[in-house]
């Protein structure tokens, strides 16, 4: 095994904790889209329209930002996976290991709360669908004064005798 410099030592060490820092950044990222989601559940049952609209924009700026974060991440991992190692000592490895597992785990949780405010929100516009094809218009049949003048027999012609 080749020796490695201070210098390619020090490289790799501020690799993995800048790659460190992201994992843990986007795993926070993570649990504050997990708790928008549930909140966003509450909005949905409590049929509250102002709050569901609020959470599902401050959901759109999460999902931005981790989206912005993995474009970050993905290539210090490269980097981290390619200096086989970074850190001399395994703890660091563990470290990382630790927040991707703690990132798996949220990501797992976001999809599932997901699903469930799919669902929900699937069940409640079926409601409001049903609810709305049950309304009746009342002027359904009836003419309107201001349709189809024309066909109405109308006078031209005035005669005044005085």
């Amino acid at each position: 095994m080749a020796e490695i410099t201070q210098e390619e030592l020090n490289e790799r060490v501020a690799i993995l904790r800048r790659f460190r820092s992201l994992l843990e950044e986007q795993r926070g990222k993570f649990r504050e889209y997990l708790n928008v989601l549930e909140k966003q559940q509450d909005s949905i049952t409590t049929e509250n329209p102002e709050s569901l609209l609020a959470h599902t924009e401050l959901e759109q700026q999460v999902v931005k930002s981790i989206a912005n974060l993995q474009k970050v991440i993905v290539p210090m991992s490269k980097m981290y996976r390619s200096g086989n190692g970074a850190a001399p000592a395994g703890m660091e490895d563990a470290e990382i290991a630790k927040i991707q597992n703690d990132l798996s785990d949220l990501q797992n949780r976001v999809l599932k709360q997901n699903a469930i405010n799919r669902d929900l929100l699937r069940v409640h516009i079926e409601q409001l669908k049903a609810q709305i094809s049950g309304f009746k218009n009342p002027y359904k049949n009836n003419r309107s004064v201001y349709a189809n003048a024309q066909t109405q027999s109308v006078a031209t012609m005035v005669r005044i005798e005085v």
